[in-house]
């Protein structure tokens, strides 16, 4: 295990070692040969799934723009948008697949390659549906289900501002923020895409479903069979904790033999609704909420530092709330809301004028805004956790960052000299020219910027030079997060770093610090989308000038659609989506975190989180700069340590950034689903990829791939057949396992 650790901890960008003899496409179990060979030596490294798991087989003859990839593909990036809008105000942290989208183009790719052939029918059908056009469809859906932060801060502009941007004003700012980052990915191909080591864990499951539906042979045919009975069991069983028996979603003995009858009991071990509690002992059986702790999909090391920085989160979140820190013990245990003196919902609108700044005698009346304890200290984690990156990436990956930028090497054309057998299969293909890139990053910034300018009567939402300003900060942000998403599958968070430093720059003003947050947060994260979606076509073998115009087209239907959708559940919701609590079916606590932070740091940051002052939230932005220093005990002990010793290993094992994060992880919307990703982890990462390898590379990630699959499709019927997103929802009759008068685990009395 020590050995494992360290070997996989180190993630070299070196060549992987093969065994003498076996030819570099056998190690793949997609291919017909070799079908139980298993290099485990390879296997042991985070990175080797990506060889081991993944073939480098290409057919440069097959079609990858059809009638079929535009059909599809328009229509799966309308559908896939108006879903990820609805999952956005859910109180479940829910998002779009890509398996969701690989398997509705399947099923509807195959359905349209039986269709006759002769005459005008070539045209609609070329011939089998191959993997590239699949690709091609998929990049296309997915990248239209990514919700742009754009959509989320006009939805908190509409909800807590009654500030309602023009709709071609509103999609364009949204498209703009996506291009942006989309222009940064294209530096960074050198670093973060082309090599072994940029591997995206999460991506595993996608290309070995997309190669497993689409290469011939008789293992994959079982393999099929394999994922068709799962996809078929998960999606009988979801709607059953889903709806008819939603104790299942959180199972606690504690909160059942208590019944909801004390405080503590419901924060601690409370998990079945939204804000209810913290999930210490909840165990859940709905994949759709396992889903989201990725358990089959990330590697151990990122696994086991999350469960870490959860566990002292348990302690940490619990302490300090009873503890008073942060003057919270009066105001409600979890909620992104604000609150104000007298423990209820912050009466912003008293305290913000028509011309959206602060209006100073109603302050003096009213006071400052609180945030709950737990929010708070979830803020200064995310900070910490964010500082910890900069420097975990500097003193971990070095030789990785020389060999990126070193002579500016990332800003030129052509292919990198990069020892990767995916990228060696991809040299064949021309690559986009990077002053593409560089036009579309200059052309969408000058969009942003007239944008800004274009809000309801003359109001300006962000002056020019803060949007250039935060926009140079991303990118320096996207390199650090790009690489630790790349190398273990994690995402950092950088929006609360961001709205802090908005709130200085610019002080009163929420709008702007909320706008702030497109330009400094939004783009880092689209610049990761492109990045991964362009590793996902090294993959699969698609010439990358087809992968940047499938994310092009899917950004501008997602633009258009994600905006239509969230107007609609707005206006449906409105009174749901304000509420601080909001319900087991509908929720506003994302956007509500927008609002939060727009009025507390943009109208009150000097005042809330200037040293000195009665909040002490102070901490919170400080946060940042003692973040810097945390990994480097580890890596002092790591240099003194004895090489390849057990203490050596260890300190390389933990991931600073990963564990201050997950500390602070907790204190939002519905937390049932940790300790089955806590058990189902360790079984899948540990278990069966070193006890069972051969099973782990066959079927793992095709496992994963049919549990998000079939979840997410019944998910999409449930949500419009009974939870409302058609505009009425449908509630199953009260019983044992779906009571009126108490949350669904027993933990929350509720009102009835």
């Amino acid at each position: 295990m020590g050995k494992w650790a360290s070997e996989q901890a180190s993630k070299d960008a070196e060549s992987p070692q093969v065994v003498e003899g076996v030819d570099e496409k056998e190690l793949s179990l997609s291919d017909e040969s070799s079908k139980d060979f298993v290099d485990t030596q390879l296997l042991d490294k985070a990175e080797g799934v990506a060889i081991q798991v993944i073939s480098t087989r290409d057919d440069p003859e097959l079609s990858v723009l059809t009638f079929r990839v535009l059909f599809l593909g328009v229509g799966l990036s309308a559908f896939s948008a108006v879903l990820s809008t609805i999952y956005t105000f859910k109180p479940q942290n829910a998002t779009v697949s890509q398996l969701f989208c690989l398997i509705i183009a399947y099923v509807m790719g195959t359905a349209m390659a039986a269709l006759p052939r002769h005459g005008a029918w070539r045209f609609i059908n070329p011939g089998p549906f191959n993997i590239k056009e699949h690709t091609v469809i998929v990049i296309m859906a997915s990248t239209a289900s990514s919700v742009a932060v754009a959509m989320e801060v006009i939805a908190a502009l509409d909800l807590f501002y009654d500030l309602r941007l023009n709709s071609a004003v509103a999609v364009f700012s949204i498209f703009a923020t996506q291009m942006l980052g989309y222009g940064m990915a294209g530096m960074l191909r050198t670093l973060l895409v082309y090599p072994t080591y940029a591997f995206y864990p999460a991506y595993i499951s996608v290309v070995n479903l997309l190669q497993s539906l689409h290469f011939d042979g008789s293992l994959n045919l079982k393999r099929r069979r394999f994922f068709w009975i799962v996809f078929a069991g998960i999606f009988f069983w979801e709607w059953i904790p889903q709806y008819a028996f939603p104790l299942l979603t959180a199972i606690s003995v504690v909160c059942m033999v208590d019944n909801g009858r004390h405080d503590f009991v419901r924060n601690l071990f409370g998990a079945g609704s939204s804000n209810e509690g913290i999930g210490l002992l909840s165990f859940s059986t709905s994949w759709t909420l396992i889903t989201q702790g990725t358990p089959l999909i990330w590697p151990l090391q990122t696994q086991i530092n999350s469960f870490i920085g959860m566990g002292l989160g348990y302690i940490v979140l619990t302490a300090a709330y009873y503890s008073n820190v942060f003057n919270g013990r009066d105001i409600p245990f979890m909620s992104t809301s604000l609150f104000g003196a007298d423990g209820q919902t912050y009466n912003q609108s008293a305290v913000i004028d028509s011309n959206y700044r602060v209006n100073q005698e109603a302050l003096d009346t009213i006071g400052l805004p609180r945030y709950t304890t737990t929010y708070a200290i979830s803020q200064l984690c995310y900070n910490l956790s964010l500082g910890s990156a900069f420097t975990y990436i500097v003193i971990w990956h070095w030789p990785e960052l020389k060999t990126a930028f070193g002579g500016l090497r990332f800003l030129k054309s052509g292919h990198a000299d990069i020892d990767d057998p995916h990228y060696k299969e991809m040299q064949k293909y021309p690559e986009v020219p990077q002053w593409v890139y560089a036009f579309l990053f200059f052309a969408s910034l000058a969009v942003g910027i007239g944008c800004s300018y274009a809000g309801p009567h003359g109001t300006v939402l962000i002056p020019a030079w803060s949007i250039i300003f935060f926009t140079i900060l991303s990118a320096l942000i996207a390199v650090v997060l790009g690489f630790i998403t790349a190398t273990t599958g994690f995402n950092l968070a950088t929006k609360y770093a961001i709205q802090i430093i908005a709130a200085f720059l610019h002080p009163g003003q929420p709008i702007p610090v909320m706008y702030a947050n497109l330009f400094g947060n939004s783009t880092s994260f689209q610049t990761l989308l492109l990045l991964q979606d362009l590793k996902l076509g090294q993959y699969t073998k698609v010439p990358p000038r087809m992968t940047f115009a499938a994310q092009m087209a899917g950004s501008i239907i997602g633009s258009i659609f994600n905006y239509a959708m969230m107007k609609i559940i707005v206006n449906n919701n409105r009174a749901v989506l304000q509420d601080p609590i909001g319900t087991r079916v509908w929720s506003g606590w994302i956007i509500q975190q927008y609002n939060s932070a727009s009025v507390a740091m943009g109208a009150f940051g000097k005042d809330l989180f200037s040293i000195g002052k009665p909040s002490g939230y102070w901490i919170i932005p400080f946060a940042m700069f003692i973040g810097l220093f945390l990994p480097i005990p580890f890596w002092i002990v790591w240099k003194l340590a004895r090489p390849g010793s057990r203490l050596a290993s260890a300190m390389k094992y933990v991931n600073v950034p990963i564990i201050t994060l997950y500390i602070g992880w907790l204190p939002y919307s519905v937390n049932g689903q940790w300790w089955s990703c806590f058990v189902i982890g360790i079984f899948s990462q540990w278990w069966l990829r070193t006890r069972h390898p051969v099973w782990f590379v066959k079927y793992n990630y095709l496992l994963s791939a049919a549990l998000d699959g079939g979840s997410q499709v019944i998910l999409f019927i449930l949500s419009f057949a009974v939870f409302g997103a058609s505009g009425k929802a449908v509630e199953f009759p009260t019983w044992w396992g779906n009571p009126a008068n108490v949350s669904v685990d027993r933990c929350k009395l509720t009102p009835g």
